[in-house]
């Protein structure tokens, strides 16, 4: 092993030399007067949409320049020294056995220049909309090692522009949730997924809570757990799910503590268990708490901790030193539960259709508690898609005041369960609103989905009216934190349209009013991205990290939202030098550690980029965790 870290210690000594002293043929590196040399280019780039793509492609062993815009590529490539060419990176550049690596402008191999000429002539379409334009050839001895492929933008033939290609996975976002009025007022609990997945489904009631560990305890009993339970009045409820994230503190061994955490997990299971009878789901994952260690670290006399590897914390902690932080430590070991609620149902083993006529004959009799307890199980199956939304349609309901709770109940959920139902369901409100002229959850349903319809353009709004429409709901008795999160909905609409017009001034005092004001209510991980996403699309990075700093470092944040942070930070030098980071990271790792070092593979094997390790600090956690 010592001899392969060794050869592969001289194979880089040999490289960066080679790099030192390659062949840079024809292109001039410009120094004080770039600006004036590249004054071209830059305005070009400037310039560019953000809808235009470009990157480069590999098939076998030839190299192509893509791009989606031939009227932007014939703008960029327009002169007989315009040109690319391409600098192949390998990874083994930043092997962990590499002590120091050699900064230098060029971080591969540089393959010859390509200029105007020979761009056009050899551009061809390649699918639609898409062009490409073949640059060169990966030398032979590279085919098989984990390469990247950066790309230089020359104007006549100066080196104006050096880019490596990031792979940012992306995310769908939505307005804030607003919630719809049935029995009580019922969010849609979305999970964080990539926009290659489905965006959310319909879930049951969740709550969250944390119990904290004893040291050296690992079992619970049913008298430990059954205050949790009875606190949480689950008489109406079930227990569908459970997911358990237990952390221990980080003195003591790694499989140990590992090991000590699925006991006291499955032990909690075990005694929550036991308070019914319908099986739990779990799920349960274990980690050392190295997130809130290093939170709570801060300001005390043990801060310099922070800035040493996991492995050499663990071995200050041997002894004394893990006494004498036990009050630090105790804090640390806790499960994070997460419980998926059903409602009971009585009616759990009735068909579709008995419970459809069980349905319209208590409304016949104007039996209305029976008739919510129907529709509360009706809404179960659907929940499920035991039974197809056709169902609804077929749940006969008389447009009378007395009725208006179980009509308002019946369209609302049709709205949750398929959006494009929208502008039915709105319109079918407007005709309640006129039985009961004051109902606040009528109402306030009805301003939720004006906001959507608003934003989809799918009806004109008069925003003075829509302002003091919201306001009002005051006068109804909303709640006046729902009614700041639909304000600064309503403000994110207006954002997104007077974007649009490029109306920039008017903008910027929106997304001022939505920074101002978004911390008046509760957000939930999927209200997060959505006004993080907002924010970097409308505004700036600044904001939207600003938003997530504190949440990143929260042990029960969802996986997907820290990822979707590591997205936005992980290529600014500004944000990972930061000793926090360190902290983010370790939280991310602590996750899904696969999925954190995933990022630093190369673009064609998944990664963002492996030239993140340019960045040493970025490379010292990765070669710490990720280092096989």
């Amino acid at each position: 092993m010592k001899i392969k870290y060794l050869l592969l210690a001289l194979f880089f000594i040999c490289l960066s030399n080679i790099i030192s002293a390659q062949n840079t043929y024809d292109i001039v590196f410009p120094g004080n007067d770039r600006n004036q040399k590249c004054q071209q280019c830059f305005q070009i780039f400037n310039k560019k949409p953000k809808e235009v793509q470009f990157s480069i492609k590999r098939e076998h062993d030839n190299l192509y320049f893509q791009v989606n815009d031939k009227n932007w590529f014939n703008l960029l490539f327009k002169n007989d020294g315009d040109g690319v060419a391409i600098d192949i990176v390998l990874k083994d550049r930043y092997a962990c056995d590499i002590e120091l690596i050699k900064k230098s402008q060029i971080r591969g191999f540089l393959l010859k220049p390509v200029y105007t000429k020979d761009l056009r002539k050899g551009l061809k379409p390649n699918g639609e909309n898409i062009f490409r334009t073949f640059v060169g050839k990966i030398p032979e001895g590279f085919l098989n090692d984990e390469l990247e492929y950066n790309i230089l933008f020359l104007n006549n033939k100066n080196l104006c522009q050096y880019y490596t290609i990031y792979d940012l996975e992306s995310y769908p976002w939505e307005l804030l949730d607003m919630g719809m009025y049935l029995d009580s007022l019922t969010y849609n609990p979305k999970e964080i997924k990539s926009s290659a997945q489905e965006s959310y489904v319909l879930r049951n009631k969740t709550l969250k809570f944390k119990i904290p560990f004893k040291k050296n305890k690992s079992n619970y009993s049913q008298e430990d757990i059954k205050p949790i339970y009875d606190s949480l009045r689950l008489t109406d409820f079930n227990i569908k799910a459970i997911n358990i994230k237990a952390y221990s503190s980080i003195e003591g061994r790694l499989d140990r503590n590992i090991e000590l955490q699925e006991q006291r997990a499955n032990s909690i299971v075990a005694a929550l268990q036991s308070f019914q009878k319908p099986t739990i789901k779990t799920t349960v994952s274990s980690s050392e708490n190295w997130v809130e260690f290093l939170n709570d670290i801060k300001g005390t006399k043990y801060e310099s901790l922070s800035g040493l590897s996991k492995s050499k914390i663990k071995a200050k902690l041997i002894g004394g030193l893990s006494e004498e932080m036990e009050s630090i430590l105790k804090h640390h070991r806790k499960a994070v539960l997460e419980l998926e609620l059903e409602k009971k149902d009585k009616y759990k083993t009735m068909t579709a259709d008995v419970l459809l006529n069980k349905f319209n004959t208590a409304i016949t009799a104007e039996k209305l508690d029976e008739a919510r307890v129907i529709q509360n199980s009706i809404f179960e199956r659907l929940k499920e898609k035991e039974v197809s939304p056709d169902i609804l349609r077929k749940m006969n309901i008389p447009k009378q005041a007395k009725f208006v709770k179980i009509f308002n109940k019946n369209s609302a959920f049709r709205y949750m369960l398929n959006v494009r139902q929208i502008l039915i369901v709105y319109n079918e409100l407007l005709e309640l609103e006129k039985l009961v002229p004051k109902d606040r959850e009528v109402k306030y349903n009805i301003a939720a989905l004006k906001i959507q319809l608003w934003r989809f353009k799918a009806i004109e709004i008069d925003e003075t009216k829509l302002k003091s429409q919201i306001a009002a709901l005051r006068n109804y008795g909303i709640d006046s934190a729902l009614i700041s999160r639909m304000m600064v909905n309503f403000h994110i609409v207006r954002a997104e349209n007077l974007m649009q017009k490029r109306d920039y001034v008017n903008k910027d005092k929106s997304v001022a009013y939505i920074n101002n004001n978004y911390n008046k209510f509760p957000l939930s991980d999927y209200d997060y991205l959505s006004l993080a996403q907002f924010f970097s699309y409308y505004a700036n990075i600044e904001l939207s990290v600003k938003l997530l700093e504190n949440k990143a470092r929260s042990i029960d944040i969802d996986e997907n939202l820290l990822f979707y942070y590591l997205n936005l930070t992980l290529v600014s030098v500004d944000f990972t030098k930061d000793l926090n980071y360190k902290t983010i990271m370790l939280n991310a790792i602590n996750m899904n550690k696969e999925r954190y070092c995933k990022l630093f593979n190369a673009v064609e094997d998944g990664g963002v980029t492996f030239q993140l390790l340019e960045n040493n600090y970025l490379r010292e956690t990765y070669c710490e965790n990720c280092n096989n």
